[in-house]
Order: C-alpha cells, then structure tokens, then sequence
C-alpha cells in the first residue's frame, strides 16, 4: 500500500523514528477535507464530484525538514533547484514552469522531460552563490543536499529566511540522526514525491506519479542468480562504493544483488582495492559521470594490477548507470530495471 504524505510537522526529534505514522495522518485527513470542500462547493460538483474532486493543499503548510521548520503560506512559484534530483522531480511534477534557476546539474535530464527543461536557465556549474540565487528572487531554494544551504553556497537557511526566501532539503539527502533515511527505501522515495506535491500544491499530480512508479516497479522481476555486486562510484587510489544504507543499496537489492557493502551502515563509504578483491563481486556496478566515466573505471579496472584478475574485470561483468540515479529520485525505478535489464544480457 502507498504510504501517507509525510506529516507537515514532525512532534519532536524523540518522535523521528515513527515520524510517518499517526502524524502523517494530519496531512492526509486536510487533503481528504480539502477534497470534500471542492467538490461540494457547487451545485455542478456536487452533481458531477468525479469531475471537480481535486486534492488541494491547505495553507499554511508547516514541515520538518531535516530539523529546520519550514512554513509555507502558499505554493512556491519562483523556484532555484540545485542537483538533478530536485529539477527532475519538479519536472515530472508538471512544476517547470515555475523553475527560475538551476544548478550544479549532473548530467542532462532524462529524455521525456527534455523539452520542458529546455528554456531553464543555469546559473551555475555547481552549487551557486548567495548573490547568483538571490538575483533570480525566487520565493524558495530546493536543494538536493543539505551542503548547498551554506554561507559559501546559496546561503544559509536562516539568513535567506528572513530575506523571504523558504528554503527545503530533498528530505533523502538529511544527514541528521533521525533525519536521515534508514535505510532508504522506495516507500521513503515515494513519500517524498508526495511531500512535494503538498508543498506545491499539485497532490494529485504527486500521487499520479507514485502510482505509475509503484505499479513500474512491482512489475519487475529481479534477477535471481544470486550475484553479489559492487557499486563503483568514483576514486582511483581508494574507491569510493555505495554502502549499506542509501540509493545503490535500494536500488541493487531491488534488482535482485547482494552488495558487497552491505554491511557498512552508512549511504556511501571508501572501501579498499585489497577488500574488493577479497569479496570478488560477481558484478560491477559503474556510475558514469561526466567527471568520472565509466569508462575511465574500466580502464583503471583492467590496469589495476590488484583488480585486472578479478573474474567480473576479466569477462567484463559491468552494469552502468548514469549518476543521477544515485540520489533518491525520479530516476530509481528506472534504475532498477535497468540493472535488471543489463545483466540478463550479461546472460545471455
């Protein structure tokens, strides 16, 4: 079952663990009213409720956003998004219209939000300045990692705050103990598609879209030969691997690999050459960024006197996925029958 919107107020850090039970009730019951009110507040709606019953938010809007509370009188319309994660989640909310400024993007988006997000203009190649974001005067800065909201970045959150500018961390990326998804799961992805759908006031458009991602997912059937796998993100000396808790887990073990990693409870962790050849993963896993392709870590794989022995380097047991889908986003779901997908050809 889709779980609830996440509450717009958590009660107290003692309470983050069972944050998304009785508390997120609040917010489904104020959409359910809200839904009652709109389509009975007419004699037309109340005759044809099937054709005007449409969720809407009630303002304002409070949430707990990896400790720092944020209110919203109305839906944002002026909005800086930093990281792919928050721009394509936007995107296939409908919501590019209202995206002034982006940065420190990770790649292009994906092909059916191409033409959406081609009149969006970066402002900057990483995270951007105060000033930078500030002279795009948007009403709300959507970061994708709680190190964007700095003084040497778009700002900290209290100072853009009192210049009237709301602030909201994509709720994965909370570093926090009880803030911090643990592990992250495709129920915590979905919740927070859902959160954003309140926030901007499109809930039906939100639940349009965990719909078609759960029903994209339950309909994939994982591998099943019992591989085990290493997520090799970046680093050549001492590489730097998905671990036990964040995205690369979710997503390997939705497609059916044991991560070599399992065991580190952390999102990502650096792992040494001699460790990975001691667990001799069955696959590997590449993230192809544009700083650091997949195919420079095959290179590095294969010159690498302490891995080119490895039997997955020798018979090129790779899986590639593109880097955005290591952030919980629009994007997992996707990557998961993509695993899937490639290492049946790696079968075949």
């Amino acid at each position: 079952m889709p779980r609830s919107p996440r509450a717009p107020r958590r009660a107290s850090r003692a309470q983050a663990g069972t944050r998304t039970a009785g508390a997120t009730l609040a917010l489904s019951a104020a959409v359910a009213v809200a839904v009652a009110l709109s389509a009975c507040s007419t004699p037309a709606a109340a005759e044809h409720p099937e054709e005007s019953a449409t969720a809407t938010t009630g303002y304002p809007l409070t949430i707990d956003n990896c400790g720092t509370e944020v209110t919203f009188e109305q839906a944002p319309e002026r909005v800086v998004a930093i990281k792919s994660s928050t721009l394509e989640l936007l995107l296939a909310l409908g919501l590019g219209d209202r995206v002034v400024g982006t940065a420190f993007s990770d790649g292009p988006v994906p092909e059916a939000y191409a033409d959406e997000a081609s009149g969006l203009e970066s402002i900057s190649d990483k995270v951007p300045s105060q000033e930078a974001t500030l002279e795009r005067e948007p009403d709300l800065v959507f970061a994708g990692w709680e190190s964007n909201l700095s003084a040497e970045g778009a700002g900290e959150r209290d100072a853009l705050a009192q210049l009237g500018v709301a602030t909201y961390v994509a709720p994965a990326a909370c570093k926090e103990e009880g803030y911090m998804p643990d592990p992250l799961s495709f129920d915590e992805v979905f919740a927070e598609f859902e959160e954003a759908g309140a926030i901007f006031d499109v809930p039906d458009a939100a639940a349009e879209l965990v719909a078609e991602q759960r029903a994209q997912l339950d309909a994939i059937e994982p591998n099943d030969d019992g591989l085990t796998a290493l997520w090799y993100s970046s680093g050549d000396e001492t590489p730097y691997v998905g671990a036990g808790i964040g995205a690369p887990q979710m997503i390997m073990q939705a497609a059916g690999l044991e991560n070599v990693a399992a065991d580190v409870h952390d999102t990502w962790t650096s792992m040494s050459w001699e460790a990975i050849v001691a667990a001799n993963p069955d696959v590997i896993v590449l993230v192809d960024a544009p700083w650091n392709t997949a195919d420079q870590k095959i290179a590095h794989l294969e010159q690498n006197p302490a891995t080119a022995a490895l039997p997955a380097v020798q018979a090129k047991r790779y899986v590639v996925v593109d880097f955005p889908v290591t952030e919980a986003g629009v994007r997992n779901v996707d990557a998961v029958a993509s695993v899937v997908e490639q290492l049946g050809a790696l079968e075949g």
